[in-house]
């Protein structure tokens, strides 16, 4: 009888904490598709505010506003041209001068450097992630630009800039702020980024994997382009997505140096804005509601701009990874 009733209490307890067991993990579903619900919800909320606040502005321009270059607040005529513009060109320039060298430091980190140099290249990587923007913008104010506008841009201007089909976008008067100027300090921005997923994506590639290729006889270069590359793709390009959505949305530091001028000059060198630059340079003193409705319109051409980013980058790997298996 002693046993008999020991069993059946014993099967009592299983019965009972099996059910917690569920309820718990119940509840924890629910939790998770709460959390994931709710980000879809601000989503929601956010574009449907940017909507509402750029009603006036694009029930006024209608799509012109996308193409218009001017923006004069005396006159109520605000066009978006000069601020799309800058924002492309300098996460372009960001991205081209970023991406080489991020990956370049991934590679030396993880393939290249020896242990007593890994670790303090590694948390000085980290350490420029956590610099604010605001640093950056005074950096680049009254240290790099001076020097830039010294030294590299009359050499850029007096060599680039004289090369017949390219010569003008380096051309002009060397004014140290400008479009250029913001893209350099972007790209040294999204380097920290772009090289630590670069980093510790290539570290997840199995030794063995590169070892039999080092074995075949292959070059640090053919492992890194043939082995690495393809195994940690997906990883690399979400990398470069991060840094370009850093580059697209930056606000201060390309307030600092970029010269916040409503216009598309000729050349790079030229001072220019982005949509980030324009809402913070104009939002506290935007008078009437058709000011305030261009400068909420331009957030939403943001947005969009944004959403396309990144959903051509899914489209990539999604096609990337269709071909990897076929």
């Amino acid at each position: 009888m002693t046993d008999t009733a020991l069993q059946a209490g014993s099967r009592a307890s299983g019965g009972s904490q099996a059910k917690r067991q569920i309820v718990m993990d119940r509840a924890f579903q629910s939790a998770t598709a709460f959390f994931a619900f709710l980000v879809l919800v601000i989503l929601g909320g956010v574009f449907v505010s940017l909507v509402m606040g750029a009603l006036p502005a694009l029930s006024t321009f209608g799509f012109s506003f996308a193409y218009m270059q001017v923006w004069n607040p005396v006159t109520e005529k605000f066009g978006a041209l000069a601020p799309i513009y800058g924002t492309v060109m300098t996460a372009l320039i960001a991205m081209a001068v970023g991406i080489p060298i991020s990956f370049g430091i991934a590679v030396f980190l993880t393939e290249l450097a020896p242990p007593w140099l890994k670790g303090p290249v590694s948390t000085g990587i980290e350490l420029l992630a956590g610099i604010p923007s605001i640093i950056y913008g005074i950096w680049g104010l009254f240290v790099f630009a001076p020097i830039f506008q010294q030294t590299l841009q009359p050499f850029l201007i007096d060599t680039v800039g004289q090369l017949p089909l390219i010569g003008h976008i380096f051309a002009g008067p060397p004014y140290g702020i400008g479009i250029f100027t913001a893209g350099l300090i972007l790209g040294i921005m999204v380097l920290p980024f772009i090289t630590a997923i670069m980093r510790d994506v290539f570290e997840t590639v199995p030794p063995m994997v590169k070892e039999s290729a080092y074995g075949l006889g292959a070059t640090t270069w053919e492992v890194v382009w043939k082995v690495v590359l393809p195994y940690t793709r997906v990883g690399v390009i979400g990398g470069i997505m991060l840094g370009l959505g850093r580059a697209l949305g930056e606000t201060m530091a390309v307030t600092f140096v970029i010269g916040n001028a409503h216009r598309i000059g000729k050349t790079l060198m030229a001072p220019g804005t982005t949509i980030s630059a324009a809402i913070a340079n104009e939002f506290n003193e935007a008078v009437g509601e058709l000011y305030i409705s261009s400068l909420i319109a331009l957030g939403l051409i943001l947005f969009f701009i944004t959403f396309a980013v990144l959903a051509i980058a899914k489209i990539m790997l999604m096609r990337m990874q269709k071909r990897a298996g076929g």
